[in-house]
């Protein structure tokens, strides 16, 4: 659906208080073509190192291109193959040499126009050339508007594991258009909606209600209740931001719910078998096996998460994969610490906590748990 008058919706801004590192983000329904205006009243920009991969492009890298050359901006066009597997360092290694080649200095800007894979790579690439350029996000896929666009996480996979190679480097900042989510195919699009169940199920018991009642809608892409859970979820992002930005009093690593199965899920069986937030959904479930196993949280609760993931379209059985690799991949996770597993644990929908120190087998009880009957 292309934004008419009846579609079309006043932004709304979430702001990031990050000090000096502070940005705001602005969320729309058909302001992409904005992009070039947007960018300049943020920044004096006269190059711009525009990187997507070649499915987003074919929609939007021209409009997005001619938007910042109609403000006097020199662009240099990156695109690289769309999927997880760009997120290497021999892709880095290709993108910084040729915007090099086209004269790159420390006045550039890298933009990003893509999902959550661009958004970490061109993050990674604006964060270590000429150390360090001026970055700005353009979310495209509904995964990267409501989490990896916010927060400053940016970087590359290793083959042995995911976003192992990084570092914290800020947006100056994000323009979400919603609109573009009409063009994201099905299954890109509810991969997304994992990360929004997550935002309810660790943050906010309400919004979690929310999406509950309004499924039917949230499956047709009604874009008032996208805009409302795109901001709802930037904005509980940015409260958990702004309090942990670098990950250092352990409250940010609470959007991690889910991950460390994910994580794990991801590596074993392949990049790219799973979306992420299909391994998140998958995540999810185990970590709320874990906390009914700790005895921290109701099996009513886990039930409240598997229904809606359901109804969502995500899937939610564990595939058999061999279990010394998944523990392996979860023993190199970031947040273990002097070699024991942490997870984090929910305890009511709208609560999970940083647990510590959680044995092994119990944690791979709640992965086999998960195995479809």
């Amino acid at each position: 659906m292309t934004p008419t008058d009846s579609t079309r919706f006043a932004s709304q801004t979430v702001h990031v208080p990050l000090s000096e590192r502070s940005y705001d983000i602005s969320i729309g329904t058909g302001n992409l073509a904005e992009v070039g205006r947007w960018i300049t009243s943020l920044r004096s920009v006269t190059h711009a190192v525009l990187i997507s991969d070649d499915h987003v492009a074919r929609h939007y890298l021209e409009p997005v291109s001619e938007s910042l050359k109609s403000e006097g901006i020199r662009v240099t066009k990156l695109v690289v193959p769309a999927g997880e597997p760009s997120k290497s360092v021999a892709t880095s290694q290709e993108l910084w040499e040729k915007a090099l080649a086209d004269r790159v200095d420390r006045k550039s800007s890298v933009v990003a126009l893509g999902g959550g894979v661009i958004g970490d790579l061109a993050g990674f690439i604006a964060a270590t050339m000429t150390r360090g350029l001026d970055f700005f996000q353009i979310p495209t896929t509904l995964l990267a508007q409501v989490d990896s666009s916010v927060g400053g996480k940016v970087g590359i996979n290793l083959p042995a594991a995911k976003n192992i190679v990084g570092c914290f480097w800020q947006p100056r900042g994000v323009l979400i258009d919603t609109a573009v989510l009409e063009t994201l195919p099905k299954r890109e699009y509810l991969s997304g909606l994992a990360e929004v169940v997550k935002y309810g199920v660790i943050l906010d018991p309400e919004f979690f209600e929310y999406l509950e009642a309004n499924v039917q809608p949230i499956l047709d892409r009604d874009a008032t209740v996208l805009q409302k859970i795109v901001a709802r979820s930037c904005e509980l992002k940015a409260q958990v931001v702004a309090e942990d930005e670098r990950e250092t009093t352990g409250l940010r690593a609470i959007l991690n719910y889910g991950h460390t199965y994910c994580h794990a899920l991801e590596t074993v069986s392949g990049y790219g078998e799973y979306l992420h937030g299909e391994a998140v959904a998958v995540g999810m479930l185990c970590a709320s096996r874990l906390g009914e196993k700790l005895g921290v949280f109701a099996p009513e609760a886990t039930e409240r998460q598997h229904k809606l993931l359901t109804a969502l379209g995500l899937p939610v059985d564990v595939p058999k994969l061999d279990e010394a690799a998944i523990l392996s991949a979860m023993q190199r996770d970031k947040k273990v610490e002097h070699g024991k597993l942490r997870f984090i644990v929910p305890h009511c929908i709208g609560k999970v906590v940083l647990t510590p120190d959680v044995p092994q087998d119990v944690a791979m009880q709640a992965w086999t748990d998960g195995y479809a009957s």
